[in-house]
């Protein structure tokens, strides 16, 4: 009854006092929390726009035909829009891989980029693969290069100081990356969405994110796109204000969130990482081998068993969130002011993620 009377109480800063109800380690009440396998209360099915995108391409992508998508809205929050899993099976692995091994690559940005040397960090993958197939179950054990890794930021690169994109901090967007986004993008009504700006984040079991807006990008037509690999979450949806009590739901592996129209401009945040709900080390939806058969023109590549090893110990006590955004629209620039701001990179590891072991909740000061 905790949750719910602290969402009824409502006040200054609402927002905040459901985060650090779900951020305790044993708030054990998850009563209130939306789960969208069982419909029913605020949660609707929601239509999608199921001739926008061919089966051919949704197979390419490495998803579903969209006739099977399962697709829900929440009363109160129009043009948000959860997708329960639409991957084909194994498909999911090749996203997982991707974040570990190749997006977090140069010329691509990370937060480890801000306190270690330039070749420090040119093969996380290649410098943390073994110590994490060999990783055992002590929290004492050194953390590879790899589970230091907080966040990647693809295309337009985020300024995490002046909080704006610019015109000359850009490198080339991944390909298969921007596929996906389109067809998922194009299935709820946003055809022609290009996929500019990408910033993945890493979460563990002691990980959260902050109470926070996405308000950076120049064209706010277009709906922000989330995906979530690996361990469960709870995810806080709120209003224009952070005085709103957000709603909280579950993110589990596979599921995909897109918030457009009014809730593209709404508060959100993740105040906890949860373990699977299956209670295995791994969903079983990360389990499933992927088809040898892919049909011609897909984006999806097969992992080796080598790989898959490496990013499932990963993926044991981690959950990975994609998060894709258009920043301009068509034929769109960016401001002659911010074009000279695109070197500073985020002033701490923390400010964007929340760690048990940092003073969370206060502005950095360092």
């Amino acid at each position: 009854m905790a949750a719910a009377a602290l969402t009824r109480e409502g006040g200054e800063d609402a927002f905040r006092r459901l985060f650090r109800f779900y951020r305790q380690r044993d708030a054990s009440d998850l009563r209130g929390v939306v789960d969208f396998s069982v419909p029913g209360g605020q949660v609707f099915r929601s239509q999608l726009s199921i001739s926008s995108v061919s089966d051919q391409d949704a197979y390419r992508a490495g998803l579903q035909p969209v006739t099977q998508w399962k697709a829900y809205g929440l009363s109160g929050y129009p043009g948000f829009i959860f997708i329960a899993n639409p991957f084909l099976p194994g498909c999911q692995r090749h996203w997982v891989k991707q974040c570990l091994k190749l997006y977090p690559e140069k010329p691509n940005v990370c937060n480890l980029d801000l306190h270690m040397a330039p070749e420090k960090t040119t093969d996380l993958w290649g410098q943390s693969k073994e110590q994490l197939r060999r990783k055992g179950s002590s929290k004492w054990e050194p953390r590879s290069l790899l589970e230091k890794l907080r966040w990647v930021t693809l295309g337009y690169h985020y300024n995490w100081d002046t909080k704006k994109y610019s015109a000359n901090h850009h490198t080339p967007f991944p390909s298969d990356l921007a596929f996906l986004s389109e067809q998922v993008a194009a299935a709820c009504g946003f055809r022609g969405f290009q996929a500019q700006a990408g910033i993945l984040n890493y979460y563990h079991f002691d990980s959260s994110l902050g109470i926070h807006v996405d308000e950076s990008e120049l064209d706010h037509s277009r709906p922000l796109l989330s995906f979530s690999f690996g361990q469960s979450s709870i995810f806080l949806l709120g209003g224009l204000k952070r005085e709103e009590a957000p709603t909280a739901m579950f993110m589990h592996s596979g599921d995909i969130m897109v918030m457009s129209g009014f809730s593209r401009l709404l508060y959100h945040a993740v105040p906890r990482v949860l373990p699977n709900p299956e209670g295995t080390a791994l969903p079983s939806c990360l389990d499933q081998p992927l088809s040898s058969d892919l049909p011609v023109g897909s984006v999806i590549e097969h992992s080796s068993d080598e790989d898959w090893q490496v990013c499932a110990k990963y993926l044991q006590s981690s959950r990975i969130n994609m998060t894709i955004r258009q920043v301009l629209a068509e034929g769109q620039k960016f401001p002659e002011e911010s074009e000279t701001n695109g070197k500073g990179q985020a002033p701490s590891e923390d400010s964007y993620h929340e760690n048990s072991k940092a003073k969370r909740h206060k502005p950095n000061t360092v």
